[in-house]
């Protein structure tokens, strides 16, 4: 069987794949399961609920789901669209703008996606690390054990048995970032783990994450579902979900500009746009699925995911909170601080606590791995694409070499020091920087490539829509999703503070770093266009026109769905043109 995986057959491919040379999924299932896999994600279990609270409770739902219905649809629903039309990976599907396609785009996409994926690799090292320390009566967090010094037992009750546990054993936490300490074994092992679980999924492509999703992607619901049952029993339950969206709602926060930016960075980075993954994902369906209803499905859920999991979370933390005669505000945190320390210790006050405690970290866990097989396919999907011809034969080698990678690079953030890189790598590459790529997608989609053909390539898969269907889209494509970006952008420049972990401050050396990241993924772009600028033909203007038209290469996949507009002899008639004499044209494709 191992032998099987390295034979020159593509173990990507069956038989009754339309695509044969790329392979599809086997079944409509494992493509909504793999990507409702990918878009709910760690932000839904541990930042939605802090968000929710912070802004006003319930009222925080309506302008969540406005952003969602302004941005968040149709931006799924053209990366969706755009990745299933020409079956390529986001190397290949910027053919349509070759001013925005290249070796050098090939970089940028790889960086982008290999720092997210470390990141990603070590939060699941962590969850594997407290669910398999979770295999203990009592929970090693839940007193003053061996581990604690003179200080825990004279500390008022309180989450501070938790944060030294944390620190002082989970993390074994160093002073800063400048003293590294060696390596954590424990958290190396575990990270080992998480690759070696992340390469069996993806050793044969998505014919193998299909199946594995089966049970990744549903997990979850399950846990979510048996906490709400078990939280809403809970003494003091009903003060936490009040919190979250019962009688102390504040409508008044609905006139507060903070309140929709955050809504709308939510909607982003929950549903992933801007990173690859959902083109990747769609790029291996039939080139007629319905991909404008699998949009509506895979948001919506995503959506529903998040309010969710919100009452399972509020539910247990109000039990805290009476517990320890406080109010739910003084115990709610967000991110590591819920999912590390104010979650575990509510879990550890539950009766049959070890056993609530493994079902909450496995649920981070399958989360986790979900994000990670998307995140690690978009990797190798864009290799493939790129140089077909070593990679297409070898994927299996491929795979394992690249899960290998991310290891090695991953074993800075599990050293005494490694939460401080994770906390960078969070706060600088995984935050605005996705909302400029998104921006630079719909103005390469709308504007370059031309809102009106990309609307005829979709009714090539989907069949005619009159024009009434397609306002709204034009709306928030051309106008309203644009608008909106590009406020949140300026905004988040502008309000942008320097990160920290807890009261540790970052050294300039850390934070020039960070920075380095964000203009070496940044800079791509520009270059990219300067460099495919040099080398087009003609004087600058018709190089110009030449790079911001669809090149001969951009088309469906298959000859098949190629039909007149796509045909072979339109493509030469396309390059001839090319090769005229310039005249100054304005095109209108994309009015």
């Amino acid at each position: 069987i191992v032998l099987d995986l390295f034979d020159e057959q593509d173990p990507h491919v069956d038989d009754g794949d339309e695509n044969t040379e790329r392979g599809n999924w086997a079944s409509k299932r494992e493509y909504i399961l793999s990507t409702i896999g990918y878009a709910v994600g760690l932000g839904n279990i541990w930042r939605f609920p802090y968000l929710a609270y912070k802004n006003g409770g319930g009222a925080f739902l309506i302008p969540y789901f406005v952003m969602l219905v302004v941005t968040g649809i149709p931006l799924y629903f053209l990366e969706s669209a755009f990745g299933q039309f020409c079956s390529q990976g986001p190397i290949n599907i910027w053919r349509a703008v070759p001013i925005l396609q290249g070796k050098i785009t090939l970089k940028k996409e790889g960086f982008n996606e290999i720092v997210v994926s470390v990141y990603y690799n070590v939060i699941i090292a962590y969850s594997l690390y407290y669910m398999f320390a979770s295999f203990q009566f009592p929970l090693p967090w839940s007193g003053c054990f061996s581990w604690a010094d003179s200080n825990c037992s004279n500390t008022p009750i309180g989450t501070f048995q938790v944060f030294v546990f944390l620190s002082r054993v989970a993390l074994q936490r160093s002073s800063g970032l400048d003293e590294t300490g060696p390596v954590v074994w424990h958290l190396a092992l575990c990270l080992l783990l998480s690759s070696v679980l992340v390469a069996a999924a993806l050793i044969r492509g998505i014919k193998s994450s299909g199946k594995v999703v089966y049970f990744t992607a549903t997990f979850p619901y399950v846990v979510i579902l048996i906490l709400l049952i078990r939280g809403v029993t809970l003494e003091g339950a009903r003060d936490g979900i009040e919190f979250y969206v019962g009688f102390q709602s504040n409508l008044t926060k609905l006139t507060e500009a903070q309140v929709w930016k955050d809504a709308a960075t939510q909607t982003f980075y929950s549903l992933s746009i801007g990173w690859g993954g959902v083109m990747t994902l769609a790029s291996y369906n039939n080139f007629h699925n319905n991909v404008f209803k699998d949009s509506f499905i895979i948001t919506l859920t995503n959506a529903g995911t998040s309010v969710l999991a919100g009452f399972a979370i509020f539910s247990i933390l109000g039990h805290m909170a009476h517990i320890y005669k406080m109010n739910v505000s003084e115990v709610v945190k967000e991110g590591f601080g819920l999912a590390f320390i104010a979650y575990p210790d509510a879990l550890s006050k539950l009766p049959v606590s070890p056993l609530w405690s493994i079902l909450f970290f496995f649920m981070l866990l399958t989360v986790g791995l979900d994000s990670q097989f998307a995140g690690i396919e978009v990797i190798i999907t864009c290799l493939l694409d790129a140089f077909p011809k070593i990679f297409k034969s070898k994927r299996a080698l491929l795979t394992l070499t690249t899960c290998s990678l991310l290891y090695l690079l991953g074993l800075p953030c599990v050293t005494q020091a490694g939460i401080y890189w994770v906390t960078l790598i969070d706060q600088f590459v995984a935050s605005w920087v996705l909302l400029f790529l998104a921006l630079l997608e719909i103005i390469g989609v709308c504007y370059i490539y031309g809102g009106n053909r990309f609307i005829k390539d979709i009714e090539m898969m989907l069949g005619h829509k009159s024009f009434a269907f397609w306002l709204w889209w034009r709306m928030c494509w051309f106008f309203i999703s644009p608008c909106i970006i590009v406020v949140i952008l300026v905004w988040s420049l502008m309000t942008f503070t320097p990160p920290s972990y807890g009261a540790v401050q970052f050294p300039v050396w850390g934070l020039a770093l960070g920075w380095c990241m964000i203009v070496f993924i940044l800079l791509c772009i520009p270059v990219t266009a300067v460099y495919k600028m040099k080398s087009a033909e003609g004087n600058p203007w018709k190089r110009l026109k030449t790079l911001c038209s669809p090149s001969e290469e951009w088309h469906p996949y298959l000859d098949v769905h190629r039909g007149e507009r796509y045909s072979e002899e339109r493509c030469r008639g396309r390059k001839n043109h090319r090769s005229r004499p310039d005249v100054t044209v304005i095109s209108s494709s994309w009015l």
